[in-house]
């Protein structure tokens, strides 16, 4: 039998096991325990949103923690008072100064992002007040110091701990169990010096749980559950912080997806089961609508750059509305030019209606241009429009690395002639009489009169009869 010997480490020398693990915990704590993981990796923008989701946790913890402490003060005011007359004023007084303190805290994180400084302090004072109320209980009680470590209230160190989760920053979390075990081993070695004979100490368990007698054992227990739940807390925070900044940095992503995408596209895009690539195309029944500013490559010849955009700007967000509002998808701008397609992205049953019935509400928007001092410049050009129908095939085109959803077909090239032609007809929309009665059968009810013409079309082999809308130019 072959065997093979793998080579041993040599002295000096790491496996590249150790060197993986030695790396994940680097990982951990400079990510973790540290400032924001990755921050010079993570765009401004997006560090932005997600200290905003860090404010947002800082006021909800505080505001948790201002509910505990009153839900503290009912019990206590609702309970009967116990312990010795004249020293029942130690607990509303600590009550009262986390109270204050919380409260504060509040204020402030409302106000803007607390520093981290101030969160390590609000740590060290949560769990301070905490131990100093267990603490006063031996005093309150009249009992040796040992009573105070058998008394319930210790479990809510857990919740004080469990609320620095809420700043998915595993490093507040560290801070606030790491400050529970300390305080804890304080605690106890306060007890074991008060009882410099260590009469108190035992091994009986049973003695340990009907007298104040104190067994080692379940202090450590208690110190390795702080530790232990602050660890798995944390981690569990390492985790979950990657998520939300991928999370962050997906949304942020989207929100300009939207921005430099139709919406429908977009939303297409995010929201696809698998992953989109070329080749992969479908074949749909759909409008195509071309809407063109007429002679505007003339015009802005002699512009100035800003005044161009402000113009191409305000025109798009004027006309993109309209499109959206009938179901329409822009599938890309073309200097002034839009085309837009209705029925490709998704199916329908009305895209021709729909298509149209955007057309009347463009023109309608179109006479109250002029009036406005920077559309104004539009309407002395006029408008173009048309339509066509027929199946297109719609998808993803590009190299693999950079692409842009496209519609292809007859139809789209058909739109493209019928909008130039507006020029010669001295018309503002035109379509073939094929699509307006595709229109008219899927529920289309025209607002605005149109003459129907039998006209040639600059490429095409033949004649083509058309609608014609707003021949009467301003």
């Amino acid at each position: 039998m072959n065997t093979r010997m793998l080579p041993w480490p040599a002295k000096g020398r790491q496996s590249s096991w150790g060197i993986t693990k030695m790396a994940a915990f680097r990982e951990f704590f400079s990510g973790s325990l540290g400032p924001l993981a990755n921050s010079q990796k993570i765009p401004a923008r997006v560090m932005d949103r997600i200290h905003q989701h860090e404010e947002n946790a800082e006021i909800l913890t505080r505001a948790i923690q201002l509910g505990i402490v009153l839900f503290f003060c009912i019990l206590y005011f609702i309970s009967p008072k116990l312990g010795s007359p004249g020293k029942q004023f130690i607990t509303p007084m600590m009550l009262g100064i986390y109270v204050v303190l919380t409260t504060i805290g509040l204020l402030w994180a409302n106000r803007g992002r607390v520093p981290d400084w101030a969160v390590y302090f609000s740590v060290i004072i949560d769990v301070s007040l905490l131990y100093a109320l267990i603490w006063s209980f031996h005093i309150v009680y009249e009992q040796p110091p040992s009573f105070y470590l058998k008394v319930p209230t210790l479990l809510y160190v857990f919740i004080f701990i469990a609320l620095r989760a809420l700043r998915f920053e595993a490093r507040f979390v560290v801070a606030a169990g790491v400050t529970a075990a300390i305080g804890w081993v304080a605690m106890f070695v306060y007890v074991i010096v008060y009882d410099e004979f260590n009469s108190m100490v035992t091994r009986d368990f049973v003695t340990y749980l009907t007298s104040n007698s104190i067994l080692v054992g379940a202090e450590v227990d208690k110190i390795i559950s702080i530790l232990f739940v602050t660890g798995v807390i944390a981690l569990s925070i390492h985790r979950a912080r990657k998520t939300l900044e991928q999370a962050v940095i997906e949304q942020q992503a989207a929100s300009s997806l939207s921005r430099f995408f139709d919406e429908g596209i977009a939303s297409e895009i995010k929201d696809a089961s698998e992953e989109l690539d070329v080749g992969k195309g479908m074949i749909r029944q759909a409008a195509i609508l071309n809407v063109d500013i007429r002679r505007f490559t003339k015009f802005a010849k002699d512009k100035e750059p800003d005044h161009v955009i402000q113009l191409l700007s305000e025109y798009h967000k004027r006309v993109i509305p309209i499109i959206q509002a009938h179901g329409g998808s822009i599938d890309k701008f073309l200097g002034d030019g839009i085309l837009a397609s209705f029925g490709a992205l998704k199916p329908s049953e009305t895209y021709c209606a729909d298509s149209l019935a955007c057309v009347e509400a463009i023109l309608e928007e179109f006479q109250v241009w002029k009036s406005d001092p920077v559309l104004a410049a539009v309407v002395e050009q006029d408008i173009g429009m048309s339509v066509a129908h027929g199946p297109v095939i719609f998808g993803p085109v590009g190299d693999g690395q950079r692409l842009e959803f496209t519609v292809i077909g007859s139809a789209v090239n058909l739109s493209a002639k019928l909008e130039k032609h507006n020029k010669a007809m001295k018309s503002r929309a035109i379509m073939a009489v094929s699509t307006y009665d595709k229109a008219l059968e899927q529920g289309y009810e025209p607002r605005q009169q149109c003459k129907e013409a039998d006209v040639i079309v600059e490429g095409l082999d033949s004649s083509i009869a058309v609608m014609v809308f707003g021949t009467d130019n301003p």
